[in-house]
């Protein structure tokens, strides 16, 4: 109704009781006369930003009941005379900014029983005054940006049912105030900070029957009123950090018990099986023990998601002849580390099964045939990953979605499953032969992982066809030879693809630029012969790119003058161990904008990966690395991981200044080159620095003390160079060991054996024609301590210095009188003290 003025509805009969013109997109002014309607009872306007309701003044005689202003702007003004309306019952103004404070007028609504203020921001906070709304029986701050401790003020409405202050940013402790709600139904202060325990009263909220604080900081143990109160129906505590027994419960009214994400200890008390109505039981990830029967969950048969994962519980079954009794109802079933050797026989009665998930256990052998009635086509999603199955013979299950059945012992050739899989992991199995083109017939296959097998063969052409579909595709780790597919399709839809570790050849296909949403490229350690494809910086989401160990040659230097950024979202590059030549790469370098933070990253992931529907919730990324002179396979990427590898490789010239822009940069490895030249001593720029290789080049001149300053820099080494003079002294490099240095002849200082002799101007006569100085190592330490010990015994063992080369012993000596004498004369104030020892 975008194009209808709002004046068409002044002339509505007096007789209206209820207008409702939610999300009309109405504009212009909305008539004031609508207020005066004399019956008008109901008036939701919700959802049309750009209506003018101002400036209004509502009649204080109005009949209006219910009123619903979300998501709109308004004034001020608007707001203040709400308090007119002394018949309202209903106000909902969520999605809006009250930028003094939710005004005090508000208040003032005596009769007011509903207040929403869903997704509100209130810039000056909340009015103490809110405690005067003694009718009040409903309200919802959730999702608002609330913060500070929970508003004592609340613990006035006494009336109140319903407390929703979910999704905000409160803090502290539950106030105790929150005990006098004792009309109090349903209470959710989820997703915050709150910290201490929960407050525990044996009369507290009597009539509770839900309550929701899941996702804070709350510890101790598990108040004992959670286990009496007789209406209560749902306790959803889960992501806290309570810890202690779970004792008996006495009411038999729970439907819903979360308390997953804990630290929770202890059997299972026998009472959670008598509780006939509960549909909910999750309880992973504590430290819960002891040994459980199947046939207990006999006398639950409305459970419909259980969850004892990753606990130290043990499930065993010592009866099949009623196994349709047990959990007959459950859709979700999610088992995983709970010490089973088999598949458990009261599967086979679950005929409503989605989800199951019995990974991380002990289950040897292969799938029973039997297993196929389990689900009776309802079975969406199984993981039965890190076990120790052998064999897989087919997958009857034809409405499957996510099959994991990665980490096993898993042989033969690939099985296919039904082509209605979304998510089909097998990594890190023994799997051999050629993969069948059948797998294309899944047209909805997002993730395939075949990862860490023994497949060979090429790869087949036909996975360029998933172009609508495949999002993250991994052969790494196997034995495929031949070409890269040469045919991604336009709109291809790969944000993952990892071919590393294979035998693959020939050139990169520029058809990989149809994958415009590709963020990790990883084709290392294979054998691809070709240039450096510049063309590849076009991907505008590039975020690691990995070429190492291939055959690849050429120089980097861009030719274009073009000023569009290349990689300009990238993260890693790692082009180690191949024949690249020429000098450094300046203009890629310049273009790194997501390392040098001139374009902030994105996501709020913390690591880089794609969304499962079911069960798994997040399938991460993985790459191989070499970190701090270690290779490392990493199963996660960290999303703020900023590296760059140009290691072994031919690259020449000088290191340019260029990299000390990279201020996000955490590893940068660009040994065994022939680089020269000094140190940029721009590189102690590098604030977020963890390792710095440049070993094994022709670098000259001093070590920069800059460098001493990087505060993260915790793997250092620049051995096998030309470099000389002093090695920067404290921080980190007290840390550095004498195989950073190696194959330096020049370099002296701590940790090199080598000490740094300090050479004062001579007279005239004792300098060389040619200016050079002198070759008599006599060094100030030698004189230092003929000032301490006398200078005949100084003298002497000056010699014995010059002859022996210093002994450790003695240098570590003279370092030590030296620093207590320094300490001793700063304390004294003798500023002369310089002077008389030179």
């Amino acid at each position: 109704m975008t194009s209808v003025n709002a004046h068409v509805f002044m002339n509505l009969s007096s007789s209206l009781r209820s207008l409702s013109l939610a999300g009309c997109d109405l504009q212009g002014k909305f008539p004031k006369n609508i207020f005066d309607l004399p019956n008008l009872n109901l008036l939701n306007l919700g959802g049309n930003q750009n209506l003018n309701l101002d400036p209004l003044k509502l009649n204080r005689s109005s009949n209006l009941e219910h009123l619903d202003l979300s998501w709109m702007s308004f004034s001020t003004e608007f707001i203040d005379s709400v308090d007119n309306l002394q018949a309202l019952k209903y106000l909902d103004l969520s999605g809006n900014s009250f930028f003094q404070g939710l005004s005090v007028s508000i208040t003032n609504l005596s009769s007011l029983e509903y207040l929403i203020l869903r997704g509100a921001n209130f810039f000056g906070g909340l009015p103490d005054s809110m405690g005067n709304l003694v009718s009040l029986k409903f309200l919802d701050l959730s999702y608002s940006n609330l913060s500070g401790p929970v508003p004592r003020s609340l613990g006035n409405l006494l009336q109140l049912t319903h407390l929703d202050l979910g999704s905000t940013k409160l803090s502290g402790q539950i106030p105790l105030s929150i005990l006098n709600l004792t009309q109090l139904e349903y209470l959710e202060i989820s997703e915050n900070s709150l910290e201490g325990s929960i407050p525990d009263e044996v009369t507290a909220v009597p009539n509770l029957i839900y309550l929701v604080l899941f996702d804070n900081l709350l510890n101790g143990t598990l108040p004992s009123w959670l286990y009496t109160a007789p209406s209560l129906k749902g306790i959803i505590l889960s992501q806290n950090q309570f810890s202690g027994h779970i004792k008996e419960f006495q009411t038999k009214s729970l439907e819903y018990l979360d308390l997953e994400n804990n630290k929770l200890q202890g059997p299972l008390p026998s009472s959670i099986f008598q509780l006939l109505n509960l549909t909910w039981l999750l309880l992973s990830s504590n430290n819960l023990s002891g040994v459980i029967e199947f046939r207990m969950f006999s006398n639950l048969p409305n459970l419909n998601h259980l969850d004892l994962s990753y606990n130290s519980l043990s499930l065993t079954s010592n009866a099949t002849s009623s196994v349709n009794h047990i959990l007959p109802n459950v859709s979700d079933l999610l088992l995983s580390s709970c010490n089973l050797s088999e598949f458990p026989q009261f599967l086979k009665g679950l005929k409503s099964l989605e989800s199951l998930d019995l990974s991380c256990n002990k289950i040897e052998g292969k799938i029973p045939q039997w297993m196929q009635e389990v689900g009776n086509g309802s079975l969406t999603y199984l993981n039965v990953s890190h076990n120790s199955l052998t064999e897989v013979e087919h997958f009857p299950w034809k409405n499957i979605e996510v099959l994991d059945l990665s980490s096993n012992l898993i042989s033969g050739n690939l099985p296919i499953p039904a082509s209605t899989i979304n998510f089909f992991l097998i990594s890190n199995n023994s799997l051999n032969g050629e993969v069948s083109s059948l797998i294309c017939n899944a047209t909805s296959l997002r993730v395939l992982d075949l990862s860490h097998n023994n497949l060979s063969g090429t790869i087949p052409r036909c996975f360029g066809n998933l172009s609508n579909s495949l999002e993250f595709l991994s052969l790494k780790k196997n034995k495929f030879y031949g070409t890269i597919p040469p045919n991604f399709a336009q709109g291809c839809r790969l944000t993952n693809f990892n071919l590393n570790g294979n035998l693959l050849e020939g050139p990169l296909t520029p058809s990989i630029l149809n994958c415009r949403g590709l963020e990790v490229l990883d084709l290392g350690n294979n054998k691809i012969n070709d240039t450096f494809p510049h063309w590849l910086g076009s991907l505008p989401y590039l975020q690691v790119l990995v070429l190492k160990s291939n055959h690849m040659h050429g120089s980097l230097r861009v030719n274009s003058s073009k000023s569009s950024p290349f990689f300009s979202k990238i993260q890693i590059f790692d082009l180690s161990s191949n024949y690249f030549s020429g000098p450094l790469p300046v203009r890629y370098i310049n273009s790194f904008k997501a390392i040098i933070d001139l374009e902030k990253i994105g996501s709020t992931m913390s690591y880089m990966g794609v969304y499962v529907q079911r069960g798994s919730g997040f399938y991460t990324y993985s790459i191989g690395i070499v970190m701090k002179g270690q290779y490392m396979e990493l199963v996660k990427i960290f999303t703020m991981w900023m590296i760059i590898d140009l290691s072994n490789n031919q690259f020449e010239g000088g290191i340019p200044e260029v990299f000390g822009k990279l201020n996000l940069l955490k590893g940068l490895n660009l040994s065994h080159n022939n680089l020269s030249g000094g140190i940029p001593t721009s590189i102690g720029n590098l604030t977020s620095l963890e390792w710095l290789d440049l070993s094994s080049n022709r670098l000259s001149g001093t070590i920069p003390n800059r460098l001493a300053d990087l505060p993260f820099l915790s793997s250092f080494n620049v051995s096998e160079n030309q470099l000389h003079g002093q090695i920067p002294q404290g921080k980190q490099f007290n840390t550095f060991g004498n195989d950073s240095y190696e194959g330096n002849k020049g370099l002296c200082g701590f940790p090199v054996s080598k000490g740094c002799n300090i050479i004062e101007p001579a007279p005239p006569n004792v300098l060389e024609k040619d200016g050079s100085k002198s070759n008599i190592a006599f060094g100030w330490k030698v004189v230092l301590i003929g000032y301490g010990c006398g200078v005949v015994f100084g003298m002497s063992v000056g010699y014995v210095v010059f002859e022996t080369g210093k002994p450790k012993w003695l240098v570590n000596l003279v370092e030590n009188q030296q620093e207590k004498r320094r300490r001793r004369k700063s304390k004294k104030g003798n500023r002369s003290d310089r002077r008389r020892r030179i």
